[in-house]
């Protein structure tokens, strides 16, 4: 009887097992995005702008005594867009600032694949200059808007993650999008 006991454990584990095992498929992040949906920034700035409503405004914490700067941080994706905000003259020229801008983007020569730049015209007539970085690059996204006289708005796009960029593309493009928005949107208050 014991040895009858002994052989039924054995005899229903060797049943259950089957020949053919199929690994699993690789698996990849869910990344849900929201429709596009846009906000008006506050008044109170030199510049009014639309931006996602799954972004926060935030005072830029870097340099506190810009008033003008803010962060656009999405909470979801770990994500800012760094807004910086410069009145042209008094010293401060177009060519400064946008030699910085071209200066900014370059440092990221190093570990980017590729920059692309292009430039727009947005609805109110001031010219948009984009980059946009390929590669595991911090920021993959940088713009700036400028009417050329008197007013510059720098924007740059950084992750708060050690994510590999091609696993963030769907949410780096989906920022892409509210970015092209934003720029459009701008309207300098002088």
């Amino acid at each position: 009887m014991r040895k009858i006991l002994l052989y039924i454990p054995i005899l229903l584990g060797l049943t259950a097992c089957e020949d053919s095992y199929l690994p699993k498929p690789p698996g990849y992040n869910r990344i849900d995005l929201p429709a596009h949906s846009f906000q008006t920034l506050s008044k109170g700035y030199p510049y009014q702008l639309e931006f996602s409503k799954y972004s926060q405004v935030e005072a830029d914490s870097f340099n506190i005594e810009e008033e003008e700067w803010i962060n656009l941080h999405y909470v979801d994706f770990g994500a800012k867009v760094h807004l910086t905000y410069k009145k042209i003259g008094d010293g401060v020229s177009f060519e400064k600032l946008s030699n910085d801008a071209f200066k900014l983007t370059a440092k990221h020569q190093v570990k980017a694949y590729g920059i692309q730049e292009s430039i727009a015209l947005t609805p109110e007539g001031y010219t948009g200059v984009i980059a946009e970085l390929t590669g595991e690059v911090p920021t993959q996204f940088q713009f700036f808007v400028t009417d050329s006289t008197k007013n510059f708005l720098r924007g740059a796009l950084y992750f708060n993650t050690a994510t590999k960029n091609d696993s963030l593309a769907p949410v780096i493009e989906y920022i892409k999008v509210d970015m092209a928005h934003l720029m459009n949107s701008v309207q300098f208050q002088n």
